[in-house]
């Protein structure tokens, strides 16, 4: 069990009693235990039998049938159990089994001990918090062992809770009622359960791309799933992509977006600002993604922006314009590809550096003996696709640069430009070409074409937009409240 704060315990000392507050649960139970009213119980003329039943409703865990919250009746839902629990002026609460237990229990009044009953609980199923008489509930918090809590909404007549936010699975929560009876007096009660555990075999993890280091501001975060989620299921998507958070000093507007079933892309609106810290990690473990399978531990990412590059190559006029910062740094003469082996047009994103490769003219599809055929070592090649498009020396061609296109799809400029340029630029700087009259850059298929994707086309990828279809749409990506400032009261509309 985590340890409650030595803050809590002097706070709860000073209200007069000690709080036990339910703890590690043996299998799966539901714990109860004494939770002070708001007003400790202490007010004047508040009468000392004063109680409020609640109704707790879950879904066991074994061979359950899910069941949608406002449906959260025994008769409606195949394995639903719930229990009745008494909230007192006190804060002594006590699980009503049956009508006789409900007898002795008020016989008791407000020293009745704490019970425990066992609760096997589907992380995916709701929880729900209903009165079961006249009253009405005034707040409910409910947080895991990890301090994280759970988001949750009161009904507009005070008379019924319900999670908003997924539990996750293999979690001990613990639950705190206020509420008031027919008469107005506040009273309260401390719950806890646990989760049941995820299987190991559905364990869904994510892997996070780039690798830690310093990248370009056109860099590019991946997300790359260990089990498909197929565009077949929208609310699965939607429920993990609100599971990966990305933030960033200084922050900035970005989104997700599905390239495939087991790959997502993250990108800001605009390129990501200079010396920017970014931060990337999964809120999936123990969160259900999909039917039955939850979501595994994954690691966190970190990496930093370093200075905005941005090189433009303006094909038409043969010179690539090169900015640090948005101001020139350099303009350099070149070469881009020539009739029949036109540089893609569009945005890029350095890939990696080689300083010397062997490029060969049959590797993109030219025959050895023809004229066009070629074997060299090229030296600084900075990649920019997969299919073997760079930015390098090309010595062989100084007297065409800046004045014709007359390479196989490459930029080139002299040895001496080149160097500087490998020297330049990192991986994730933005290499972006004009009027080639090339095919546009792809955006996923050779590299990071991300950028020639617009806003809107992009934000349309994800599964929180309206545009995607999801049933879970939202018009801002949601991330997993990981590290909450403390729990929001719920209280009735009046």
């Amino acid at each position: 069990m985590e340890q409650m704060p030595s803050t809590n315990r002097a706070r709860l000392r000073r209200q007069g009693r000690t709080w036990t507050m339910a703890g590690v649960v043996a299998g799966a139970l539901l714990v109860v235990s004494a939770a002070p009213p708001p007003d400790g119980g202490r007010r004047a003329g508040t009468d000392p039998t004063a109680s409020v039943e609640l109704l707790i409703g879950r879904v066991l865990d074994k061979g359950a049938q899910r069941c949608a919250v406002e449906a959260f009746r025994a008769e409606l839902c195949g394995g639903l159990e719930q229990r009745l629990v008494r909230a007192t002026a006190h804060g002594a609460g006590s699980m009503v089994r049956d009508a006789s237990s409900r007898d002795a229990s008020s016989r008791g009044g407000a020293g009745t001990a704490a019970h425990t009953v066992v609760l096997p609980t589907d992380a995916a199923s709701p929880l729900e918090i209903t009165l079961a008489g006249p009253g009405l509930l005034t707040y409910v918090t409910v947080h895991d062992g990890h301090g994280r809590y759970v988001g949750g909404e009161l009904g507009a007549k005070g008379h019924r809770w319900a999670n908003t936010e997924p539990l996750r699975a293999g979690e001990t929560y613990t639950v705190r009622v206020g509420a008031q009876d027919a008469a107005g007096t506040p009273v309260g009660v401390t719950m806890a359960f646990r989760t049941a555990p995820p299987t190991e075999d559905g364990r869904l993890t994510v892997e996070f791309g780039p690798k830690p280091g310093t990248y370009g501001a056109g860099q590019i975060v991946t997300a790359s799933l260990s089990h498909p989620v197929p565009a077949t299921n929208p609310a699965a998507r939607a429920r993990l992509e609100r599971a990966l958070q990305v933030t960033s000093e200084p922050a900035v507007e970005g989104s997700w977006h599905w390239v495939d079933d087991s790959t997502l892309h993250y990108r800001p609106r605009t390129y990501w600002p200079a010396h920017a810290e970014v931060r990337v990690l999964s809120g999936l473990d123990g969160v259900e993604v999909g039917e039955r399978e939850y979501g595994g531990p994954s690691e966190t990412l970190r990496f930093t922006i370093g200075e905005r590059i941005e090189a433009v190559t303006d094909a038409a006029a043969h010179e690539m314009t090169v900015r640090r910062n948005g101001k020139v740094v350099r303009t350099i003469p070149v070469t881009t590809g020539k009739a029949g082996f036109l540089t893609r047009s569009g945005v890029k994103v350095v890939l990696g550096k080689e300083y010397k490769v062997r490029m060969r003219g049959d590797t993109v599809g030219i025959k050895r003996g023809t004229s066009e055929f070629y074997d060299l070592p090229v030296f600084y090649a900075t990649r920019v696709t997969w299919s073997g498009e760079y930015v390098h020396a090309a010595p062989w061609s100084v007297d065409a640069q800046g004045q014709e296109n007359v390479s196989h799809g490459c930029t080139g400029m002299s040895t001496a430009d080149a160097a500087w340029f490998f020297n330049t630029v990192r991986e994730g700087d933005v290499v972006e070409v004009l009027n080639s009259g090339g095919e546009p850059m792809a955006p996923f298929d050779n590299g990071f074409g991300d950028w020639n994707l617009d806003w809107a086309a992009w934000r349309a990828g994800s599964a929180l937009t309206p545009a995607s279809g999801s049933p879970l749409a939202s018009p801002t990506p949601v991330t997993p409240r990981t590290s909450p400032h403390g729990p929001s009261r719920l209280r009735p509309l009046t």
